[in-house]
């Protein structure tokens, strides 16, 4: 496993970043008070080839929601709807989530019936991220009315146009874990330095250096355990234990981070003119959204016994 970045990744880390601070965080504010989709970002992003980051060169994909495509699809779909999204500025989304059934995705309702040569597709999807602005959507739907048909039989994936008729995208939602708490200690390592008490930076005070000291443990076990996972991925291992461990820790670590750096800045913490307000907001969602903590911590818990098991 290497850790090391070569020269094309690290030159690409350095655009990504550049482009965070130079383009996103001086409006992120601005868009997080009036609710506009960033149409604007989302262009310049895509005209420099960030969106785009898992592309097999001759899909030209983006990842999450259109893994599925990429893995079941066939060629025609793939080249129709990844290829779609290389052309122009568009986003796609992912339609699992439901208004009673998020984790336990056995207790989805959204149902679909096969009339002549057409599926016909009813229920209702939420939690969605770009869901409202999304040009199509992955929609998983029941297509096996037994209650006690396993999920590998129960369900279908379909592949759904914003345009057709019937569909109708409601509010939007959205979300950032490793990365938004590294932000964390960033803004709280600045504030830290600038502010100032009994006539030294606060930083200098052992009990936020040593808060600042967690945080950075804290990014950096984070990055290790996706890093480990995407390994395993990229080596054709299955990384579903590394891959729970690290959304699970990671979302934890975004949480605490945000919950100190608020700490740090003390009463300004709570005021929108400062970042970590909004940070502590965001970092919330990460144990929720794509499987809770606690299921992730039920996936791992399975692990360990079946290992336990095979090995006594």
């Amino acid at each position: 496993m290497i850790l090391a970045l070569n020269d094309t990744q690290r030159e690409f880390q350095e655009l990504a970043r550049k482009f965070a601070r130079e383009e996103i965080i001086p409006v992120a504010g601005e868009y997080d008070r009036t609710g506009k989709y960033p149409w604007e970002i989302i262009k310049k992003a895509h005209a420099l080839g960030l969106i785009n980051g898992h592309i097999p060169e001759e899909y030209d994909m983006m990842p999450k929601n259109q893994t599925p495509v990429l893995v079941a699809g066939t060629d025609e779909q793939k080249k129709k709807y990844l290829g779609r999204l290389i052309a122009e500025p568009l986003v796609a989304a992912y339609g699992v989530t439901e208004p009673g059934a998020g984790s336990d995705v056995n207790g989805i309702k959204t149902k679909a019936e096969k009339k002549g040569d057409e599926w016909i597709l009813n229920g209702q999807k939420m939690w969605i991220t770009n869901g409202g602005v999304a040009n199509w959507y992955f929609v998983l739907a029941r297509t096996n009315s037994d209650p006690k048909a396993p999920a590998s039989k129960a369900f279908t994936g379909f592949i759904v146009e914003r345009e057709w008729e019937g569909v109708t995208p409601g509010r939007k939602v959205a979300a950032g874990a490793t990365g938004l708490a590294q932000r964390c200690l960033d803004e709280a390592s600045k504030y830290a330095l600038e502010r100032k008490t009994f006539g030294v930076p606060i930083a200098h005070h052992q009990a936020v250096s040593f808060l600042l000291a967690d945080m950075a443990v804290g990014v950096e076990t984070s990055r290790l355990a996706w890093m480990k996972s995407a390994w395993e991925t990229d080596n054709g291992v299955r990384n579903t234990l590394a891959a729970s461990i690290a959304k699970c820790h990671a979302a934890d670590v975004a949480n605490k981070c945000a919950t100190d750096a608020v700490q740090i800045f003390g009463g300004n913490g709570f005021n929108t003119e400062y970042p970590v307000e909004k940070l502590m907001r965001d970092a919330k969602i990460y144990q929720i959204y794509e499987g809770t903590s606690q299921i992730q911590r039920l996936i791992i818990s399975r692990a360990i016994i079946d290992k336990t098991k095979q090995l006594a």
